[in-house]
């Protein structure tokens, strides 16, 4: 960047509004905005930078000249700046992701016989438009459900009305054959006008007026017509049944909300019209690292509302957006109305938005997982991970390790698996720390580690006598047993091997049960013998941990003990501020360089986001197990219904250790064995 240059060019600049375009050294425009003061908020990029956003630094560092365009209002400026920005796409703006394919419906109404379709661009050729649609089955649905409502034409043929007979569709009621001069012009500019007033939301007029048909036909004698007409009200009421009322108000409103992920946004609309809810659009934004919330909003609405055929009155939206007044001036503009833009803070207009909110959270999910199904993305993404990390190999097994606890109470770790770029939950692992009370992450990680990879040398010798916890084995195998041992009943003499023993395993393998001689009876499914889990021999082609330079080092320590230190080590964790995640290597100060749009970026996000989400299930689990814990769940032989019937007799463990073997005895439920029991742990 050629300082002098451009603070020289800079100088220049009138204080006048419009729009000013970044050009990187190979000309290549990377940012297109507007100002009121062209002079004042160009020399803010080439000022002091303190306190500005990563992405605003990266974008002036690659400035390598500007030019810009005069206009006579901020409202002109707004117009040619989304124009811009539609047209170069540049790097460093927010942007509605493939939004030059975003389909329209078309209305000939320009045609003597109009038709009704789907079209990429808007043109000023007479026809009506209603969109954009998010996508092209969105509008294709739309166009199904219009040509099963009113019985316009779906052809593109040149209507001569000399046809010698109509199509299929006229005698299935599908349209009235134009074709073939069978259809009065008046009827069918009203089957038009029908489809016009039902994409505009105006589907109460619809009914009303098909009901005055209706009636006007059987007065006239016109029974078979009446017919048709009375089937066609009843799907279009069962049409409108479907429209949701979200709204006691008979306004046309639009209510818009987001949920951001790293890089993108995913931001819903519905649409209400007479306080129905007709129907409902999600758009894709990127590059909105480093933007607020009500920066993603306002750039939205921009870009959303200049191609939009239709601007509501009022626009209910999650956020306070910047440049309110230039925005709702601009929109009042070109609706030809006066635009409100509030931001609901309680009531039914605010649980609304958040219901939207909600949408859009599940969509960016939905969007993950069929990403994640997605095996060309999946492969690209492994592909680009080898490079940025640069890498000795393809990842193709990948384990990440979370940890979890509440004020370092029922701490626990996860350990999740992805094979090829998707998960494989059989390989999931989950882990209690044991060696550490209190918060201690980077004990527990390296205690994680260190039982994680031990085991894989111990499955490769074949030891069948080094087994672990079972409930840190098998996700759900933990509370089945306990649940198992409590409600099994004991007869005096009986011993039973303890569950969480190691040499004992999940029930329902073949096993051993209670020694010879120890008792009346014993059950074998309940203390087994555990199989071998050789998938702990499958080693990893890179490590991930959710965290930073301090547990990276925490790991490698472990990793170099166990001579496994030639393992791909990498971590996931927060920028500064807190207000991006970053990918580190251990021992390095810097972050790696990967795009935060990247496959390979995601991929690492989801990993890091499925290891945080396992490790905090199982910790809830452990933590409302011992909120509820009680002494007499440690009593062999005192299962769910002794339990309760105790405590319903005595109230407490203290009550209970105090009561006479008589009055224990007389509870239901209770024998001599489990009396012993209590006198026993109590």
């Amino acid at each position: 960047m050629d300082r002098a240059y451009l603070d020289e060019k800079v100088k220049s600049l009138p204080h006048r509004p419009g729009v000013y375009i970044m050009k990187d050294k190979d000309n290549q425009i990377i940012y297109v905005g507007k100002a009121v003061s062209l002079r004042n908020r160009v020399s803010n990029y080439f000022g002091s930078l303190t306190g500005q956003a990563p992405k605003v630094r990266l974008m002036v560092s690659n400035i390598a000249d500007f030019e810009y365009y005069v206009v006579d209002t901020e409202a002109e400026a707004l117009n040619l700046e989304n124009t811009l920005i539609k047209e170069y796409r540049p790097r460093y703006n927010i942007l509605l992701r493939d939004d030059k394919t975003y389909p329209y419906i078309k209305v000939t109404t320009n045609e003597k016989w109009p038709r009704v379709f789907i079209v990429r661009k808007v043109l000023d050729d007479g026809a009506r438009y209603f969109g954009p649609f998010a996508g092209n089955s969105t509008a294709s649905r739309t166009i199904k459900t219009l040509d099963k409502l009113f019985p316009f034409r779906n052809c593109d043929l040149k209507i001569t009305e000399k046809e010698p007979r109509p199509c299929l569709e006229y005698f299935i009621h599908r349209c009235l054959g134009p074709c073939a001069g069978l259809a009065d012009k008046g009827e069918y500019d009203e089957a038009v006008n029908q489809v016009i007033m039902f994409l505009e939301g105006k589907s109460d007029d619809v009914i009303v007026r098909l009901e005055e048909q209706m009636s006007q036909a059987a007065e006239d004698l016109q029974f078979e017509r009446a017919a048709h007409l009375r089937d066609q009200l009843g799907a279009v009421r069962g049409v409108v049944e479907q429209q949701k009322v979200v709204s006691s108000s008979s306004f046309d409103e639009d209510v818009i909300a987001l949920a951001r992920s790293e890089g993108e946004a995913s931001v819903q609309v519905f649409f209400i019209r007479r306080g129905k809810l007709i129907g409902r659009e999600n758009f894709m934004l990127q590059g909105v690292e480093d933007e607020t919330d009500r920066d993603v909003l306002a750039s939205f609405v921009k870009q959303y509302y200049s191609e939009a055929t239709f601007v509501p009155p009022r626009l209910q939206v999650q956020f306070p957006i910047k440049e309110l007044k230039t925005i709702t001036k601009w929109l009042s503009k070109k609706a030809g109305m006066e635009v409100e833009i509030n931001v609901p803070k309680s009531g039914d207009k605010y649980d609304l938005v958040q219901m939207v909110a909600q949408n859009a959270q599940e969509t960016l999910e939905q969007n993950r997982l069929r990403w994640l199904n997605d095996e060309q993305k999946t492969t690209k993404a492994l592909l680009e991970l080898q490079n940025f990390l640069k890498l000795p190999e393809l990842p193709r097994r990948i384990e990440c390790y979370d940890i979890s606890n509440t004020m370092g109470t029922n701490n626990v770790a996860s350990m999740v698996v992805f094979e090829n770029g998707s998960p494989k939950k059989s390989d999931y692992r989950r882990f209690k720390i044991k060696g550490f009370e209190g918060a201690n992450d980077f004990g527990s990680l390296q205690e994680v580690i260190r039982r994680r990879f031990k085991r894989a040398k111990t499955v490769e010798e074949a030891d069948l006598n080094a087994r672990e916890d079972i409930e840190e084995n098998i996700e759900e195998a933990a509370l089945e047993l306990e649940a198992e041992e409590q409600e099994l009943e004991l007869d005096e003499g009986m011993e039973v091997q303890d569950p969480h023993d190691q040499q004992w395993g999940v029930r329902g393998h073949p096993g051993l049960g209670a020694e010879k001689g120890q008792g009346k009876r014993a059950k074998p499914d309940l203390a087994v013998r555990k199989k071998v889990d050789y998938s702990w021999q499958s080693m990893p082609d890179l490590l991930i941990i959710d965290g930073g330079q301090p547990q990276l080092r925490a790991v490698a320590e472990v990793l170099n003990e166990l001579d496994l230190g030639d393992i791909p080590l990498f971590g996931m964790t927060k920028g500064p501020g807190r207000s991006h995640d970053e990918i580190v290597k251990a021992f390095q100060d810097l972050p790696l360089y990967v795009p935060r749009t990247s496959e390979a970026f995601y991929l690492v996000q989801r990993l890091r986001d499925e290891a945080h989400r396992f490790a905090i299930t199982f910790h809830r689990q452990l933590r409302s197990k011992n909120t509820f814990a009680s002494p007499l769940d440690s009593v062999p032989g005192i299962g769910p219904k002794r339990k309760q019937a105790l405590i319903k007799n005595f109230g407490t463990a203290a009550k209970i250790k105090a009561a006479k073997d008589e009055d224990l005895l007389a509870v239901p439920g209770m024998n001599k064995a489990a009396l012993n029991k209590i006198r026993e742990y109590l």
